[in-house]
């Protein structure tokens, strides 16, 4: 009788993967369960498997005793735009892989050029010199990335361009070189050897990834990637790479807009809730010191349809421009439509007027918009947008010396907001006097003596008070 064979020859089957989230399926779909697209599904080959030997090739990897470690934090590095070093959270931790995404236009390419010449070439706020950048293109060529230094105001001092799509070339290159910092645009061109499909496929992105993290993290040089979005506005394979890598930023922003925002939604060095505030100029991105007086600077005052709203994004309070309009229906269904708030908070405060209030909103379409291409996804901005509906709908202006602050609940209570002190100090700063803030938030007293706070328990008495 023939001995039983022990490991069987039969070869790994491919699987097929959506090129828009990464969903795998032992066969081929029409549609994705994952992100519901249509003809997205690749295959996906099999890497070749070494024979196992039972030793590993390479250095061996020993385990540490964390107690022995030392617990002083590593000096970051600066890079030299402080808006940037703010979402990071104080500066550029070494060996972190860092993925930028946004949408095509945005500014991507330019923000991350800008990094890489204040990594390179000393400015105050990066006092080392003679440090050098690695800017990996494999969309530009190295006379493009010089056009775009001089319109940019950059001299490139210490600034290397490589325009190379094969990853272990530019392993190579980077070795010889042994700079501070390494810049790749983008992650859907480059590729490598290990695996067997082209440049922009899930399984090279995937592999892309783990080689330029394992890179990162064996010689300490941090790395930053360029990722493109798909047409829901989410970096492609998001959650391939959001999970491989240290630090997910998005570049937020209306294409029509000069202003820019960078925003954390993934940081193992600091808090995800910071942002950065940025204004798209001829000489690149700079960085705006007052973003509150920025986004409200062309409110027309008593304005119809307009309120303040004092929103907090990380440790930063910023003021913003809620506006809201309301017009008689021509369909069957009046229309709810939001830009920069979230859809669904627009449907609940509408509902919660409608009912508690008796507002006719029920035959009106309502558009409601933040000002500057800022997003606001925090409750405390459901008051502002319910004044400005209520406004719009009575066509009476609200005073220009009012911001509004609260959650709305459906039986029309208002809930207290987080670090109300801060949000009060933003707007007495810039000439506030007058803040209507829920009555849970006043029930210590005073909160400050240059702004009069005027508690409201429900929206009716918040309405009546800003509506006088």
């Amino acid at each position: 009788m023939p001995a039983m064979a022990t490991v069987s020859s039969r070869p790994a089957r491919s699987t097929f993967a959506c090129s828009e989230c990464g969903h795998e399926s032992p066969k081929w779909l029409g549609r994705c369960p994952g992100c519901a697209s249509w003809n997205t599904f690749t295959e996906v080959l099999p890497a070749p498997r070494a024979a196992a030997t039972g030793r590993r090739e390479g250095p061996r990897t020993e385990p540490v005793e964390l107690s022995s470690l030392s617990g002083a934090d590593e000096p970051r590095l600066s890079s030299g735009l402080p808006e940037f070093d703010r979402v990071l959270g104080g500066g550029i931790v070494a060996g972190s892989l860092v993925l930028v995404g946004g949408d095509p236009g945005i500014g991507k390419s330019t923000l991350l050029l800008q990094v890489a010449a204040g990594i390179a070439n000393g400015r105050p706020a990066c006092p080392e010199p003679g440090r050098r950048a690695l800017y990996v293109s494999g969309e530009e060529s190295a006379a493009q990335l010089k056009l775009r230094c001089e319109r940019l105001g950059l001299s490139g001092e210490g600034l290397f361009a490589l325009p190379e799509t094969n990853l272990e070339e530019v392993f190579r290159r980077a070795d010889s070189l042994a700079p501070a910092a390494l810049v790749v645009d983008s992650i859907q061109t480059v590729y490598t050897e290990a695996a067997a499909q082209a440049p922009g496929t899930v399984a090279q992105l995937r592999q892309s990834a783990l080689e330029l993290m394992r890179w990162g993290k064996t010689t300490g040089i941090p790395v930053f990637i360029i990722g493109h979005v798909t047409k829901d506005g989410d970096i492609a394979g998001p959650r391939l790479l959001e999970h491989i890598v240290d630090v997910v930023l998005y570049l937020e922003g209306e294409r029509f807009s000069s202003y820019r925002l960078l925003r954390g939604v993934k940081n193992r060095f600091g808090s995800v809730d910071e942002i950065g505030v940025f204004e798209m100029t001829g000489e690149g991105m700079q960085a705006v010191e007052n973003p509150s007086q920025a986004f409200i600077a062309e409110r027309a005052r008593d304005a119809v349809g307009s309120a303040i709203v004092a929103t907090l994004e990380g440790s930063r309070p910023m003021l913003v421009e809620v506006q809201a309009l309301t017009s008689p229906t021509v369909t069957p269904a009046p229309r709810r439509t939001a830009n920069g708030l979230d859809v669904n908070r627009l449907i609940l405060v509408s509902a919660v007027l409608s009912r508690r209030l008796s507002l006719p909103l029920a035959s009106q379409d309502i558009i409601a918009s933040v000002v500057g291409g800022l997003r606001v996804r925090e409750p405390a901005a459901d008051l502002g947008l319910a004044l400005a509906i209520v406004s719009s709908q009575r066509d009476k202006p609200i005073a220009g010396d009012i911001i509004a602050l609260g959650e709305i609940g459906l039986s029309g209570e208002l809930r207290s907001v987080s670090q109300l002190d801060r949000r009060l100090a933003e707007a007495e700063r810039l000439g506030f006097t007058r803040a209507i803030v829920p009555g849970s938030n006043a029930k210590g007293g005073p909160l400050r003596a240059g702004i009069n706070v005027m508690p409201a328990p429900t929206v009716r008495d918040a309405v009546r008070l800003a509506l006088a």
